[in-house]
């Protein structure tokens, strides 16, 4: 890379970091996380946990908006006192390490740009991702495997804590049904993008002829919810069944019936827990999932009805196929909303989604304001 090329990259950065810090207003963040630690040291702090808790959640999240900007102004700061010594001496290491920190800057500043475009109500909260192989035999099944290690791939990238709540093997291969717990900030803000059916073309390995086949799996995401989201569940609208919980490779099985399952009887809703070690605890898990679908079953019913008044055509966020991943006959993976496409396919497997994310909450926020 040419300096001058270099100094221009950086230019454009810079400015644009800048714009970031001016809307950020570190004094003001400085004071609310200073606060914050003030209360976590006075003696009494612990005496209610659960508020406590959150207390050190939310300035965890003061902290680290702070130290994400901090660390991208002192990238632009490494690499442009990298460029001076270079103008002045050339050395072929060091400029090699100057590139190295220019593209580790540009990363870290696309995930900044990332994490602006979260501007939902829930989109800090944990994820609730659940996996529904469509029709297809043993095909859509593992498809649905796979989709299950590309978002653990993909969280595991982001350092997020992935747990199986519920979890249903396929008859031969894959999965009939997985339910995931995404933990980590912004978890469902960057995972609502994924709501939908994703298509599936290769030759499939279970066919003896060779023949290419196309799957479908569905991807529901909704936030977990806590106390503070008022949504109202009669208990007599509520059947619930338990079994002894199962899952792959010996994993998750018990000996008592300790996984719960519950049915919503007017919304059809059906969710289940076998994560934890009692029937007690599962079920609290069980409701706080059914919480969340039924508050995502309102906010459709809502944006439905906002697009109707507004004359839109809607389209069907669960029925409908949103991407296409295709191993045959070319190599493609392509998102059907934003038209964003990749052709490294296996890299995508392997969790690379930041791009499609990125160009969802792009296009959602273009969406959302036409002007």
């Amino acid at each position: 890379m040419e300096l001058s090329e270099a100094r221009r990259s950086l230019a454009e950065m810079g400015e644009e970091i800048t714009r970031f810090g001016e809307s950020l207003d570190l004094d003001a963040l400085n004071d609310e996380i200073a606060a914050n630690e003030d209360d976590m040291a006075q003696p009494d702090f612990w005496n209610d946990n659960v508020a406590a808790q959150k207390v050190i959640d939310a300035n965890n999240i003061l902290k680290g908006r702070r130290d994400d900007y901090l660390n991208l102004t002192a990238g632009v700061e490494n690499v442009e006192t990298a460029l001076e010594l270079l103008a002045e001496m050339p050395d072929e290491d060091m400029q090699a390490e100057m590139e190295a920190d220019l593209e580790k800057l540009a990363a870290d500043l696309e995930s900044y740009r990332l994490a602006q475009l979260l501007n939902e109500p829930y989109d800090k909260n944990n994820a609730i991702l659940e996996i529904h192989p469509g029709s297809g035999g043993t095909e859509s099944a593992d498809w649905g495997a796979n989709l299950q290690r590309m978002y653990t791939r993909w969280a595991e990238r982001h350092g997020f804590k992935v747990e199986i709540m519920d979890y249903h093997p396929g008859d031969v291969a894959g999965i009939d049904s997985a339910t995931l717990m995404i933990t980590g900030h912004n978890a469902y803000g960057y995972l609502r993008s994924e709501r939908g059916v994703h298509r599936f073309v290769r030759i499939s390995p279970f066919d003896s002829a060779g023949r290419r086949h196309t799957s479908f799996v569905s991807i529901d995401v909704m936030p977990e919810l806590d106390d503070s989201v008022d949504v109202d569940i009669n208990p007599a609208d509520v059947k619930m069944d338990v079994y002894r919980a199962s899952g792959a490779g010996g994993q998750h099985i018990n000996k008592t019936s300790s996984a719960v399952r519950l049915t919503h009887i007017p919304t059809g809703i059906v969710v289940a827990s076998q994560q934890q070690r009692s029937q007690f605890q599962n079920k609290d898990t069980a409701y706080a999932m059914l919480r969340a679908k039924l508050y995502q079953l309102e906010m459709d019913k809502k944006e439905k009805e906002r697009a109707s008044i507004a004359g839109e055509q809607l389209e069907n966020g669960w029925g409908s196929q949103i991407r296409s991943y295709v191993f045959q006959p070319y190599r493609m993976v392509k998102d059907h909303r934003t038209n964003y496409e990749s052709g490294n396919p296996q890299g995508v497997m392997d969790g690379d989604l930041d791009p499609f994310i990125n160009a969802y909450l792009r296009w959602k926020l273009a969406e959302q304001n036409p002007d």
